[in-house]
């Protein structure tokens, strides 16, 4: 949208300097990532940064209010609910669509998650988009007083809180077979923290355990939670030693209850220029009759699981679960990034770190998808280019 820079990055790429980006992303690890990589950082001009700033912060104060945590329980009970949570989210992301409205680009919030994303690849994609793109310096990832040092300062201090970097695991459900390891490959890199599957933690009393390389039993002092329970529940083959549910000595970074309480769950409580219209289904009175303009959505699922784009009436009807599903207005998409061969849609996630003496959450950076697609997302945008995941680049 910065109409110089994108003539110049145009001008700049070739297929060959991409295939040589990719390369030496899969360099760092001798693994290629199984997620598709954007061939182009989106760059943001200053009336759209100021938008996405103002709206974050909007969901921010929200998410502050004295009365958050009763407004949310209910989540947490339709859910898994784990003890010992927190005053608050150490993680945020919250997604925008950078739409059109009546005649105006303006980003429209799509969804909020308590959970961390891939904070650590990101912070290296920017170092490796620079490598390849000098010129690209004059933007940034990141909001006004921050820089990769304070990026990589806040996130230890987020994953750490009081421990060493060894006492600390980022636990997942078999690691090696997710989507996102190249993230939690960077992870024990830039933080030196171990990689753990939930089947490999030693349970005693109420402490937990693993072995390093060495075959040494360490004590899990914290843990960096990317176990996504949607996930955890469907794996009945996968035996634990111990259960998320049940007190246990240790303190999380991003406790697993703010992912269900800052979800979709939120969203119908969410007014104003920057929000879509959101209505729980159990709160409707009368399914609209125009539901071509409507997405029936899941409160509580991961990765766009479960969403019906293309609503019919027997759709929301069959739903009888109607406190756990919402029913959206449509928005739409602005082609915003102008590829080689045609516009391309953008969604936008605001990157946000919560330390817990801090009143506030600070907003670090950002993730952007590109989509050719009807829907954000890989399954709709197969065998093609300049899609994927990438990098905001902010105008300063």
């Amino acid at each position: 949208m910065i109409e110089s820079l994108r003539n110049q990055f145009n001008t700049n790429f070739s297929q060959e300097k991409y295939q040589t980006f990719l390369d030496d992303i899969a360099s760092d690890f001798d693994y290629r990532p199984t997620f598709r990589i954007a061939e182009t950082p989106f760059f943001i001009p200053k009336s759209l940064k100021k938008q996405i700033f103002e709206a974050s912060q909007q969901v921010i104060e929200f998410i502050k209010r004295p009365d958050f945590k009763a407004l949310t329980q209910r989540s947490v009970e339709l859910n898994t609910s784990v003890p010992g949570e927190d005053a608050h989210t150490q993680f945020l992301a919250i997604d925008f669509g950078i739409c059109e409205a009546e005649g105006q680009i303006i980003p429209k919030l799509i969804e909020v998650q308590g959970f961390p994303s891939i904070f650590n690849f990101q912070f290296n994609l920017y170092r490796k988009i620079l490598k390849y793109y000098p010129f690209l310096s004059s933007v940034s990832p990141y909001p006004d007083g921050v820089d990769d040092t304070v990026y990589l300062s806040l996130l230890k201090e987020v994953v750490f809180g009081r421990f060493a970097p060894n006492e600390v695991v980022l636990l997942e459900i078999e690691p090696e077979n997710q989507n996102t390891k190249i993230d939690f490959y960077y992870a024990r890199r830039d933080l030196g923290i171990p990689i753990v599957c939930v089947s490999d933690v030693i349970k005693e009393g109420q402490q937990l355990f693993y072995r390093n390389s060495e075959g040494e039993k360490i004590r899990i002092r914290r843990i960096y939670n990317r176990v996504i329970f949607d996930e955890l529940n469907l794996r009945k083959d996968l035996k634990l030693d111990f259960s998320f549910e049940e007190e246990l000595d240790v303190e999380w970074a991003g406790h697993p209850n703010w992912y269900t309480r800052i979800s979709k769950f939120i969203l119908p409580y969410l007014q104003g220029p920057y929000f879509i219209e959101s209505t729980l289904l159990s709160d409707m009175e009368t399914i609209p009759e125009d539901l071509e303009n409507y997405v029936l959505k899941p409160l509580f699922s991961f990765s766009g699981a479960g969403v019906i784009f293309h609503v019919r009436k027997e759709d929301v009807e069959a739903v009888t679960d109607k406190d756990l599903y919402i029913l959206q207005k449509k928005v739409h998409y602005a082609p915003v990034v102008k590829s080689p061969d045609g516009n391309v849609k953008v969604e936008v996630r605001m990157l946000c770190l919560w330390p817990e003496k801090d009143e506030s959450p600070t907003i670090v950076g950002n993730l952007v998808r590109l989509s050719r697609g009807e829907m954000i997302g890989v399954k709709f945008n197969k065998d093609k280019d300049w899609v994927g995941g990438t990098l905001g680049l902010f105008e300063k």
